[in-house]
């Protein structure tokens, strides 16, 4: 599991200085709304969001969408760290919550173009 945080932190830190990420769950859902091609989605909760209805509510539909659509989604446990990479506690430079991170990766190798 080690390396697959470290692979996700790796694409998570280029997407940052690359901007390309969208943050916050009504950002991410206009995102996929547009364009949902080469997208990885990203939820992130602790165990004291357990009790955030609207995030009850808001995951289930974003995973569906991405389901129906083949969009890869990662559940992020450690919103600390994610913090740490987005740089910022709970938030983005402009505010938006980092419980849905969308990050293009059309830019990025995917695993079966890495291997030969």
């Amino acid at each position: 599991m080690e390396v697959v945080g470290s692979a996700l932190e790796e694409v998570l830190s280029k997407a940052v200085v690359q901007r390309n990420n969208t943050v916050g769950v009504f950002a991410a859902a206009k995102v996929l709304n547009v364009d949902p091609d080469n997208m990885l989605c990203l939820l992130a909760a602790d165990e004291e969001d357990d009790h955030d209805v609207a995030l009850q509510i808001h995951f289930p539909l974003i995973q569906a969408f991405c389901c129906e659509n083949d969009i890869n989604i990662l559940r992020v446990g450690n919103m600390g760290r994610l913090e740490a990479i987005q740089g910022g506690p709970g938030t983005d430079e402009s505010g938006a919550d980092l419980h849905c991170v969308l990050v293009n990766n059309g830019d990025f190798l995917s695993f079966s173009e890495g291997k030969s």
